[in-house]
Order: structure tokens, then C-alpha cells, then sequence
């Protein structure tokens, strides 16, 4: 299956091959993390009242949760999803609503959060796809593993101000 001709498929080739994990992880976290920050930006600045998302636990069970909980939890709910769409629909509609799906969760948390998390959860899903073609908990890995670099920053600062 190749997403190289569809709607996701001008991501870069790492994205979008199952050849190199690490090189993989390292593009997925690039891609995923520097866009984030700029919606985020954008969230904040178009909707300055917007209620972001709240934390309240700090220091290491903070990172805990974050870097390693979340993103492992998280990746598996996704993957159980996208193995699902991907019965019923092409692998990029299926990526595209599991993108937009995570969005909407993320926002019954704090509304704006969901116009910043459907962008990470988009490399997310495309990387499932991918290296699920390597085997299930290959593409788990992998995701898992982008997903605890994008939040290993945010992490750090939620553990620092709690």
C-alpha cells in the first residue's frame, strides 16, 4: 500500500516508507511537533480566551504521564481505531478521520486544544498505516515513540510549573 498519490502524500518520504524507524520517529517527531507549535501559536493568538489544557499533577509523574503513558495508551486506542477504518475506508480517509477524530476529543478537554492536536495525531495516523504493513506492534512502536518526543518538551514544562 503506498500513500505516495493520495491526499497525505506530500509528507515526506520517511513518513510515508516503512524503511528506518529511527529515521522515521526523528521526521514524524519534526513534522508533527514545529507545526504544533505554530497552531498553537495561532489558537492562542486568534482566541486568547480560550481555555487551554490543564494538568494537575507535576514533577516526574507529570513526564510519567505524558512521555510514557499517554502516548503508549493513546497509540493503542488510535491503532484499534485505524485497524477498524481501514476495513471500511482508503488508508487516507481513514487517516484523515482519525486525525480529525482525536481533534474532537482533545477539544471536549479545552476547545482550542483540538485545533492544535489534529495536526500531531495526522503524522500519528500516517505513521500507523505505514508500519503497520511491518507488523502491529511495529507501527504501535513507532507511533508511541514520536508520540513521546512531542510531548516529552510540553512534559518537561507542566513538570517544572506544577
Amino acid at each position: 500500500m503506498t500513500l505516495r498519490h493520495s491526499l497525505v502524500g506530500w509528507l515526506p518520504s520517511p513518513l510515508l516508507e516503512p524503511r528506518r524507524a529511527w529515521l522515521a520517529i526523528a521526521t514524524g517527531w519534526v513534522c508533527a511537533f514545529f507545526p504544533s507549535i505554530a497552531l498553537s501559536w495561532l489558537a492562542s493568538t486568534l482566541l486568547p480566551n480560550a481555555a487551554g489544557p490543564e494538568f494537575k499533577v507535576g514533577g516526574a509523574m507529570a513526564v510519567f504521564l505524558l512521555v510514557v503513558f499517554s502516548p503508549v495508551i493513546e497509540t493503542f486506542i488510535m491503532a484499534g481505531v485505524l485497524v477498524l477504518l481501514l476495513r471500511f475506508v482508503r488508508p487516507p480517509v481513514a487517516i484523515l478521520l482519525s486525525a480529525a477524530g482525536w481533534g474532537l476529543a482533545h477539544s471536549a478537554a479545552a476547545p482550542a486544544w483540538g485545533l492544535v492536536i489534529w495536526w500531531p495525531f495526522l503524522i500519528f495516523s500516517t505513521l500507523f498505516v505505514v508500519w503497520r504493513e511491518r507488523g502491529f506492534f511495529m507501527g504501535v512502536g513507532v507511533v508511541a515513540a514520536t508520540h513521546a518526543l512531542q510531548n516529552l518538551i510540553p512534559a518537561l514544562l507542566v513538570a517544572t510549573s506544577n
